[in-house]
């Protein structure tokens, strides 16, 4: 017998993935050179079905479709196959050579790790949900064996 609890919250995650390339500028390792990862981003988040049977999205948190609209417009689009990379005065004359041969050179205030890509997408993602739609988190591997998470309870938006 199933019991229907009608204000029950449910957490949605869709899968997402990208291919893109940075360097971190003054590190002291391996990733201070130019190189790639095989993103694979995690978007999970949170609300109440819709109640009303006259609501075409009745039963549902949001559409799967509106979620992917959203993170490929903010996120994916602009960094598949992109060389991001840390805006600094000391990188403009490199960014500037980069430009005239790479038609994706994204540059960021911040260095360019997977923790602050993470604050950046949560920035870009969280305002644009529907209303009653609300971040949960967000889960970016940049290795099939590492990754960061960014949790809603864990940071105000």
């Amino acid at each position: 017998m199933l019991i229907f609890v009608p204000m029950a919250v449910i957490r949605l995650t869709k899968e997402f993935s990208f291919e893109a390339a940075h360097a971190l500028e003054g590190y002291d390792g391996a990733c201070r050179e130019i190189h790639g990862h095989s993103y694979r981003l995690y978007v999970t988040v949170k609300g109440c079905p819709s109640t009303r049977p006259d609501d075409p999205k009745y039963g549902m948190v949001m559409d799967f479709g509106v979620l992917k609209r959203i993170v490929h417009e903010e996120i994916v689009s602009r960094l598949d196959h992109a060389l991001v990379l840390r805006r600094t005065e000391a990188s403009e004359p490199l960014l500037a050579t980069l430009r005239t041969r790479f038609g994706n050179v994204v540059t960021t205030p911040y260095q360019p790790t997977c923790e602050n890509m993470l604050a950046d997408f949560a920035a870009r993602i969280a305002p644009r949900l529907p209303e009653g739609v609300r971040l949960h988190s967000l889960r970016l591997f940049e290795t099939a064996t590492s990754c960061a998470e960014w949790c809603a309870e864990d940071n105000e938006l």
